[in-house]
């Protein structure tokens, strides 16, 4: 593998049914299902020991796949060491088969005679509810990832119980209830304060809500090699360094400022225009060699009083546009923070799309497509050069308002339409390019959610696109930034944080 495979591998997000082939890949390989299993189990004991004192009680809900034959190596592990663990079913032992038989079987007579069934007839058992209320620790072994259909009743009561209940819950591989692909919960989902998952996560991981009831999310080594991915070829991964780092713009030892790029972020009028200077100041901080403000004649003095490293340059007209970037050395450029919705709008970013520039389009250059979508998406295919589009979801449903499902399909779809590289922001930020690849992001804290935000994302796009960064690794690297500098910031951050605090973020990814 290349250090990019190797990046890519450790990134790589799986769907369950992804995972389900790396598991048959590795057992066609010689190793038997059974070890997999083994080690899945061990694992989630060894966590388990970290949750819950030496002697507690554990109660392991264990389902009828082969979720529930980790649940039962773990429940194994566990009273081998001490614990005393009661082991609940929802279906007869009679009816396992494959693997999750044999770790049933391993459980040995003593351990499989104390088992007893968490739902008597369509009523929660009063023994399960016993044994909760005097539980340290719940291990959920129900389903995980496998289940395909919304959790009915009574098996929903069984997971409306363990909720209210005051014992936290490890998940196997995925809190019950959750779909592997797409977060979402069907019909009913356990919360858990950790989850144990398998080589690698999964999208549901990641994707809220799913992220918000997965808990601290472990990922254990069972024992597939990561070469066992280029078979896969997984198209999602988690938006880490690992992704993006080989993209990452170095400068060179004899380089100079006109080698970093030049971007424009083209500005709104007197009244509005703090949105395009946070995006010019964040492009120049995310490495741009110059960056200029192009903005009507009224805009000119108020941003002239603000700014010191950007330029300035006066565009009245999409005339002016087409002559201002007749200079090509203004390779990145930026619309829409501040410049207003209508066909003025309209008329300047199909001017800066004919220039078949690096762009990015944010804000208002999207929302004045609202009526027309298509028109859009028609100039951007006919671009040799990448388009970036920054949506949060109120603006994606004004261009996408007929795409349906999770957030993750949804986003390629429109990158698909569209021609453009994607980011649909959020807490669970989405970034994806018209060939099928997207990156999940997670390290976004909450206090991000603060006007003018978006702006600052969009200007360091436009920043790493200057520096000729492809598309979608500018994308992945900008969100990512972005996040990191709310983290660097902290609690009761204003947006006028950010830009200064990409310093410190980049100087330890490049110090990495």
């Amino acid at each position: 593998m290349t250090v990019n495979d190797i990046g890519n591998s450790i990134a790589a997000l799986l769907t369950p049914e992804e995972m389900g082939q790396a598991d048959r890949l590795t057992i066609e390989g010689g190793v038997p299902g059974i070890v997999l299993m083994e080690r899945a189990g061990q694992a989630v004991a060894r966590k388990a020991r970290e949750l819950c004192m030496s002697g507690g009680h554990v109660l392991v809900l264990c389902g009828p796949g082969n979720n529930g034959g980790d649940g039962f190596i773990a429940a194994r592990c566990l009273e081998a060491e001490g614990h005393v663990v009661s082991i609940f079913l929802i279906k007869d032992p009679a009816g396992l088969t494959g693997d999750a038989r044999e770790a049933f079987e391993r459980l040995g007579p003593g351990l499989r005679s104390r088992c007893a069934f968490a739902i008597e007839g369509n009523r929660i058992a009063v023994e399960f509810l016993d044994a909760l209320s005097a539980a340290d620790l719940v291990i959920d072994a129900l389903f995980g990832a496998g289940l395909d259909r919304p959790l009915a009743a009574p098996v929903s009561h069984v997971v409306g119980a363990i909720n209210r209940s005051s014992a936290p819950v490890l998940a196997v591989d995925l809190p019950s209830g959750l779909n592997g692909a797409s977060g979402q919960i069907q019909g009913d989902a356990i919360k858990a304060c950790a989850t144990v998952t398998f080589f690698r996560k999964k999208p549901g991981h990641l994707l809220f809500p799913g992220r918000g009831l997965c808990g601290d999310t472990h990922v254990a080594d069972i024992g597939i090699l990561p070469e066992t991915l280029n078979r896969i070829a997984p198209a999602t991964h988690e938006n880490r360094p690992e992704l993006w780092k080989e993209a990452w713009p170095i400068p060179a030892q004899d380089g100079h400022k006109y080698a970093k790029g030049h971007a424009v972020a083209f500005g709104g009028p007197m009244s509005s225009t703090g949105a395009s200077r946070l995006s010019a100041e964040a492009a120049l901080r995310a490495g741009a060699g110059l960056v200029t403000l192009a903005s009507p004649p009224d805009a000119m003095m108020v941003n002239a009083c603000h700014l010191t490293a950007v330029m300035l340059k006066k565009v009245t007209d999409t005339d002016s546009i087409s002559d201002l970037l007749g200079d090509e050395r203004f390779n990145a450029l930026l619309i829409g923070p501040g410049y207003g919705v209508g066909d003025r709008t309209r008329d300047a970013v199909l001017a800066i799309l004919d220039v078949e520039r690096a762009t990015v389009l944010d804000a208002d250059a999207l929302t004045s497509f609202a009526d027309t979508p298509e028109a859009l998406f028609d100039r951007i295919s006919h671009s040799s050069s990448p388009v970036v589009m920054t949506p949060h979801e109120g603006e994606f449903m004004r261009l996408f308002p007929d795409l349906d499902g999770d957030k993750l399909q949804r986003a390629r779809a429109a990158a698909d339409r569209s021609g453009a590289i994607v980011i649909l922001k959020g807490a669970d930020t989405v970034i994806a390019a018209p060939d099928g690849r997207a990156a999940i992001n997670r390290n976004a804290p909450p206090w991000l959610a603060t006007a003018g935000s978006g702006d600052v994302l969009a200007g360091i796009a436009t920043g790493l696109l200057a520096q000729g960064v492809p598309g979608f690794e500018a994308a992945c690297q900008a969100v990512w930034l972005h996040g990191e500098a709310g983290r660097e910031a902290g609690p009761g951050l204003t947006v006028e944080d950010l830009a200064p605090a990409l310093k410190p973020v980049i100087c330890a990814l490049v110090d990495n």
